[in-house]
């Protein structure tokens, strides 16, 4: 049996090393994605998104100010949802959203608001002073007197703090709306 030199010996070694194949090192993957997880839990709030539904055109506004998470009602061609929950659809008889105020649809949205506030009392100090907050998602066709309708039993039940769901528009690059 020979000597070997001990560059011989450190050779063989090294060549044992790389036939042995990398590891992958999770430690250095495991802290991104554990700055992405916290990136994206950060910038979750920065995007609104309320209920997608095809056959609503909302309508385009300028405003800056996001809404926030509050009850909301729904208006799709002749039926009106509370919280994704129909309560108002045109009937057999062709009774539906119109351009003429609808008693029946007023005692039914109030009735259903009045439910709805009565599933959390505690009311917060800016709910106390400025009421309730509601979202009211409406097509862009929607009859005005509709929407003056709805409007008006939200405010009747509490609900004074009413906001418009609308598509924002995009500003120019020269500073106009």
């Amino acid at each position: 049996m020979m000597k070997q030199s001990a560059r011989s010996r450190r050779l063989v070694k090294h060549h044992k090393r790389l036939k042995a194949g990398s590891k992958l090192n999770l430690v250095a993957l495991m802290d991104i994605f554990t700055i992405l997880v916290f990136f994206l839990i950060v910038n979750q709030s920065e995007v609104r998104v309320l209920q997608n539904i095809e056959k609503i055109s909302l309508p385009v506004s300028v405003a800056d100010t996001l809404p926030v998470e509050n009850l909301v009602i729904t208006v799709i061609a002749d039926t009106v949802l509370v919280q994704e929950r129909a309560i108002w659809q045109k009937s057999e008889n062709g009774q539906g959203l119109t351009e003429q105020e609808n008693p029946e649809f007023i005692n039914t949205l109030t009735t259903e608001l009045t439910y709805q506030a009565s599933k959390r009392t505690k009311l917060t100090e800016t709910e106390q002073q400025n009421g309730r907050a509601v979202t009211i998602i409406g097509d862009a066709a929607t009859p005005y007197v509709v929407l003056k309708q709805i409007m008006a039993a939200c405010a009747a039940t509490g609900y004074r703090d009413i906001s418009l769901a609308v598509e924002q528009q995009a500003k120019q690059a020269n500073g106009e709306g």
